[in-house]
């Protein structure tokens, strides 16, 4: 969508462009900000400002309103030079995948945008060198929801082709909303990982005074640079401030709320460790330390796999078909693991065919135990499996790599019961 005629007009007889900082006057009202980019949800007589709080907001152009250009844009050129690895430092990668922690203000348009060259990306936290010989390496530059298998297998090979090319670590700076699946995904693929391979991501743009991104990087970094964890993490803030980072394991994360900074959760574990804001590491129980080894990716998946949440009322008919034409379903059942008894039926007529059946909770605290009620009895003669207290993302993540590395159902659902990546166990936390 474009500009209306009306303020096409307005915009060329004030000379203003993207990047400029404009007063537009409605009446009594003057709004002062840097004219954004025009795109395709706002209406052809809305100019969207970037205000001084880092916000943007839209506003209606009238007939009568006067726009004036306060500031013209001015282009940034910056040159940049890639600075000589220092002598005792780690080495670090970073792989980027996108999302808000990779997007970077465009100062002469006031946009937000995403790195598209790896020098952007470490010169976004240039404090990081201080840390580390940083490589840095742009994979994708998607929106996480628009992961896919395919992303995660193409990032597990490269991850173990830097580590295996002499990576101290890898940090993999990732859109937050799927950010726990492709942390699920690691860990089955790269299994025992000799470095530590961390995601990290930001809730706040960094325009915004609230940014997250550099301070959880910084944390990713140190908690990196003290090299004593091997394994797939995700480090995020432990709380609202900026004076503490949780490490999260890989397999047992979850994003808890839509847009707080400590949205992330362990579930039924503690964090893996601690970051202060100073760098001080504190670990919760014995890490897997570092070694030498090589890193091997196990890339195979099969995508004929479904995670379906179970609600009253279920119908057999609508999810009957999507099951049956799977290889292996997830289901997030309620409390201990059950479904109604119509879906049942069809859970048992699905075993029979050979598809693995795997009863995960919806309850995040807790595990299941299918053994108390008739219910989830009926499920165990059924041929329904229980994982305990795995997440149902990460089931559903781990059931997909174990359908694709094993040679028969009665080896998969053995494999999905076989804790393998810290993914299920039995300690428990109260949430």
């Amino acid at each position: 969508m474009v500009y209306s005629e009306m303020l096409s007009k307005k915009l060329k007889e004030a000379d203003a462009k993207e990047g400029s900082r404009i007063s537009l006057r409605n009446g009594d009202e003057e709004y002062i900000g840097r004219l954004m980019p025009h795109h395709d949800f706002s209406a052809p007589d809305i100019l969207i400002l970037k205000m001084k709080s880092g916000y943007n907001l839209g506003i209606r152009v009238l007939e009568d309103s006067v726009i004036e250009v306060i500031e013209r844009p001015s282009p940034v050129v910056v040159e940049r030079e890639e600075p000589e690895p220092r002598e005792g430092l780690p080495n670090f990668t970073l792989v980027s995948t996108g999302g808000t922690i990779a997007s970077f203000v465009d100062y002469r348009t006031g946009a937000v945008r995403p790195a598209m060259s790896a020098s952007e990306l470490v010169d976004a936290v240039p404090e990081l060198r201080e840390i580390a010989n940083i490589k840095a390496r742009v994979l994708f530059s998607i929106f996480s929801e628009n992961m896919e298998v395919s992303h995660w297998q193409e990032l597990a090979e490269v991850v173990a082709e830097e580590i295996n090319a002499g990576a101290d670590a890898i940090i993999i700076p990732h859109g937050t909303d799927t950010m726990s699946y492709t942390a699920a995904a690691l860990s089955f693929m790269l299994g025992d990982v000799p470095k530590p391979v961390v995601l990290v991501g930001a809730q706040r743009s960094s325009d915004r005074p609230s940014s997250d991104a550099s301070s959880n990087m910084m944390a990713c970094a140190r908690f990196c640079a003290e090299g004593k964890a091997a394994g797939v993490f995700v480090v995020m803030h432990e709380g609202l401030g900026d004076d503490s980072f949780s490490v999260h394991t890989g397999s047992r994360v979850r994003k808890m709320h839509t847009s707080r900074r400590d949205s992330f959760r362990s579930v039924n574990v503690p964090p893996a460790a601690t970051v202060s804001k100073e760098g001080v590491v504190k670990y919760c129980g014995e890490p897997r330390s570092p070694s030498e080894g090589e890193a091997t990716a196990r890339t195979a998946m099969d995508p004929r796999t479904v995670l379906l949440q179970y609600y009253p009322g279920m119908d057999p008919d609508v999810f009957g078909p999507v099951i049956m034409g799977s290889r292996g379903a997830v289901i997030a059942g309620t409390g201990l693991g059950h479904v109604g008894q119509p879906m049942c039926r069809v859970l048992k007529e699905a075993c029979e065919k050979g598809i693995v059946v795997v009863m995960t909770s919806q309850c995040l605290g807790g595990t299941t135990n299918m053994n108390v009620y008739d219910t989830g009895r009926d499920l165990i003669s059924a041929g329904v499996i229980s994982v305990g207290d795995m997440l149902p993302e990460v089931a559903y993540v781990k059931l997909m790599w174990v359908l694709a590395n094993s040679e028969s159902a009665h080896e998969a659902k053995r494999m999905m019961a076989e804790p393998m990546a810290n993914e299920t166990g039995n300690r428990r936390c109260v949430l």
